[in-house]
């Protein structure tokens, strides 16, 4: 994972499209995989939050529709639970993910991805 990043998209998402554009037009592999289609493991899910700043909330999708029909209260489950849960409906989570094994970005974020790029080309250079 570390010389290609991992893109978790939905391809009716904006932000992902943005994230998907960035990639292609600065010439990053990348390996994509439909978060619906092809959701992350929870074990998957484990590693993304181990690389997050904010842990679980980072990938939470709060504002969606599918957190807002859920009728339970998510501060009351384990850690074990919630990744069940995000693992079961990937709908709860925020989009794009990217990551190459040693860092995460959520969402479009064009100064993280630039960060990525350039740590690239630093490795590359040294190897």
């Amino acid at each position: 994972m570390e010389d290609k990043l991992l893109f978790y998209t939905y391809p009716s998402c904006t932000s992902c499209r943005k994230t998907k554009a960035w990639l292609k037009e600065n010439g990053v592999d990348f390996e994509e995989r439909h978060l619906f289609k092809d959701t992350p493991s929870i074990e998957e899910l484990k590693e993304i939050i181990t690389l997050s700043t904010e842990g679980i909330e980072e990938i939470l999708a709060r504002r969606s529709s599918s957190f807002k029909g859920l009728d339970i209260e998510i501060e009351d489950l384990t850690l074990s639970e919630m990744l069940e849960l995000m693992h079961n409906e990937p709908k709860l989570l925020r989009r794009p993910i990217v990551t190459n094994g040693k860092k995460l970005i959520v969402g479009y974020n064009k100064s993280g991805l630039q960060n990525l790029k350039q740590r690239k080309k630093r490795l590359a250079v040294v190897s």
